[in-house]
């Protein structure tokens, strides 16, 4: 029997008012004379409707990053670089999201991942002043836009949390205009301030936590380019924990003569499938799209990463981790996934970005990637490049997918196809990891001869200009993720000490 479905929901009103009707138009203009919807003409340039019911905080976010025309680095479909919801997968896997969601604090890790300046704010963390002030500050300006975390019900409209940017803000009638992505549901509408912090004010049964609001501007410095943090996989919460607070209390624990043993002491302890919690940023394309060639962009990337791969291998604390890692049969690589050779990372990688190149979310679940091929490119006299090339099988279709591998510029020479090879492995990311780490962590040292060395090694003031960006934006990830893991702390601290009436 066929069911009838939904065109759409009749907008309650009051409280709310419809953009488009005529007092709606009526506080448009006087917002616009009074200089608050400065933002408004960026988002709605790049305004999208959800492409699935639980997709409302992806919808919002690649929204928002488009307006702020944060560049993903990464092909979306055809030579374009666009954020679309398919994109938005290192804190949580798509599929996820399509069943359950995502909560507020996820979609705050995505921005991080995505480049963005975040600040994410409970109302448990602010004001009805303070977010007004904050409302004001971003419907003025095209630099910062503000998405907030709400629940349906205080507005009189069905479902439950949902999340939606702001674009614009009436003063004279403390009104925010919120630009539903649920457009297939309700219009674009306004909403008294009041009511909306209220709606905010509501818990999220998914994490005991109250909602919120987050401001996202662009970084002033550029997002990571070889490496990124990712919360996709359930055991980053058990390394985020070991190198966060584990690692200071074992320093403090031991007695460590030299570098190596503090080295040995770090490894040996790291969580298994660590190498889930940091990974390096591939590149794939469609092997139809350049031919044999690669565009000026997809070198001048290539090459940026080839730099941070270089700079990172000319650092001496990677020579003290690749001569402990040579040095020693300890299965430690296991726990960054190294025993997988490139052949197979690239099969992997272009299983999943066959689902992206093809339109598809989520998972790579029917995608098989059958052969694989690793090849140099030498074109108009520039140096080999790279590639992996796969063909990707998914039911009767199969489509060639290219992954372009950064490579030490030092062993550029291709005489032997594999010898040129230096992809990312567990040398480097274990470096990386170690850089990123904050200062205090090595604090708990005993030997102050030991502790000035290892502050020498872990220094990133010394680091070239293109290593210490990448790290510091590792650093700042590390100190989101910290910042998270403190919050869910205290309110389940809170929650407890409540008491049952």
């Amino acid at each position: 029997m066929a069911v009838a479905g939904l065109y759409r929901r009749i907008l309650p009103s009051p409280p709310a008012i419809e953009f488009a009707s005529s007092e709606g138009k009526q506080l448009f203009s006087e917002a616009l004379q009074s200089g608050t919807m400065e933002g408004f003409f960026k988002l709605i340039s790049y305004f999208q409707t959800q492409s699935e019911p639980a997709y409302c905080g992806l919808a919002s976010l690649s929204m928002v990053l488009n307006a702020l025309a944060v560049d993903p680095g990464r092909k979306w479909k055809g030579p374009w670089r666009w954020f679309d919801e398919s994109m938005l997968d290192c804190c949580e896997p798509l599929e996820k999201v399509k069943a359950e969601g995502i909560t507020f604090g996820k979609v705050a890790c995505l921005a991080h991942c995505a480049g963005a300046n975040v600040e994410a704010l409970h109302t448990n963390q602010s004001t009805l002043d303070a977010f007004r002030n904050h409302v004001m500050r971003c419907t003025s300006s095209e630099e910062c836009h503000l998405i907030t975390s709400y629940h349906r019900k205080h507005f009189k409209q069905t479902g439950t949390g949902h999340f939606s940017p702001i674009g614009g803000y009436h003063a004279g009638r403390d009104m925010a205009l919120i630009l539903d992505v649920a457009r297939f549901k309700y219009p674009p509408h306004w909403v008294p301030l009041t009511l909306l912090w209220e709606a905010m004010d509501y818990i999220d049964e998914a994490t005991g936590h109250s909602r919120g609001f987050m401001l996202i501007s662009r970084l002033q410095r550029a997002p990571s380019l070889l490496y990124t943090l990712s919360c996709r996989h359930e055991s980053w919460v058990k390394t985020a924990k070991y190198l966060i607070e584990d690692v200071p209390v074992l320093l403090k624990s031991g007695t460590l003569n030299n570098v190596p043993e503090v080295l040995s002491l770090i490894f040996k302890s790291l969580p298994a499938n660590a190498g889930d919690f940091i990974k390096w940023v591939a590149e794939v394309r469609r092997q139809e799209e350049n031919g044999s060639s690669l565009s000026k962009e997809e070198k001048g990337r290539l090459a940026v990463k080839e730099i941070v791969l270089q700079q990172v291998h000319e650092t001496q604390l990677f020579k003290y981790v690749a001569d402990l890692l040579n040095s020693t049969s300890s299965c430690w690589t296991s726990s960054l996934n190294d025993k997988q050779s490139l052949s197979e990372i690239a099969a992997s990688v272009c299983s999943e970005g066959a689902v992206l190149l093809s339109g598809g979310h989520g998972e790579s679940k029917g995608f098989c990637c059958r052969t694989t091929c690793v090849r140099c490119l030498r074109t108009n006299g520039d140096e080999p490049v790279t590639v992996v090339s796969g063909t990707v099988v998914s039911g009767s279709n199969e489509q060639g997918v290219d992954m372009l591998v950064p490579m030490s510029p030092a062993k550029s020479s291709c005489s032997s196809q594999n010898n040129c090879v230096v992809h990312p492995a567990s040398n480097d990311v274990l470096t990386v990891l170690l850089l990123a780490l904050p200062a205090e962590t090595w604090l708990g040292l005993k030997d102050e001869k030991l502790l000035a060395e290892i502050h020498c090694l872990v220094s990133i003031e010394n680091l070239p200009d293109v290593l210490q960006e990448e790290v510091l934006h590792l650093r700042r990830q590390l100190h989101f993720l910290k910042r998270c893991k403190d919050e869910e702390k205290e309110d389940k601290n809170e929650s407890e000490e409540k008491p049952i009436l």
